[in-house]
């Protein structure tokens, strides 16, 4: 009976924790990661600002060989749109280009249906480095409780993910 009564506490203390750090991470998750390209700014933002492009080096595409793409919208221009439908490491959903400035930022957004709903936003910001091409790519979003924990494993997941792409673009502008 003792240890049935310690393993109740150790399971309530458990998920008061677990409740205590829910609230105290929030809802909002930003991350951000950024790379130095030997390309010019005008060559880096060519690859990043239309749909078609951004999908030669976006990491989410190799996850399903059969992977669904609808283009919609004209390319490098604000509503540039892409949605797509995959297995269940890529799920469902589209992704819009919102705003451009030409050779600084490039503004999307992405509408997740499946595994679950949910919106984010994300951006790319190009700095000029002499000859060189600093990309820093973010996204934005708000994850519902008790979702919200994943954040506390999602950093190395994102740089995993956005660096994998980075680097496919760096292979693309350098070469």
């Amino acid at each position: 009976m003792k240890l049935l009564k310690r393993l109740l506490w150790i399971v309530v203390g458990l998920l008061v924790v677990l409740t205590i750090t829910m609230f105290a991470i929030g809802k909002k998750y930003h991350f951000e990661t950024s790379r130095i390209l030997n390309a010019p700014i005008e060559k880096v933002y060519e690859q990043a600002s239309s749909s078609k492009k951004f999908n030669e080096w976006n990491p989410w595409m190799d996850l399903d060989p059969n992977l669904k793409l609808t283009y919609s919208g004209t390319q490098g221009q604000p509503g540039d749109e892409y949605c797509w439908e995959g297995n269940d490491d890529v799920g469902q959903g589209c992704h819009v280009i919102t705003d451009l400035v030409p050779n600084q930022k490039i503004a999307t957004k992405m509408m997740f249906k499946k595994p679950f709903e949910s919106d984010a936003t994300s951006d790319i910001v190009l700095t000029k480095e002499g000859n060189r091409t600093k990309i820093t790519w973010s996204m934005d979003c708000e994850l519902d409780y008790p979702m919200n924990l994943m954040k506390l494993m999602m950093d190395s997941q994102m740089e995993k993910s956005y660096g994998k792409g980075l680097d496919k673009l760096k292979k693309l502008v350098e070469d």
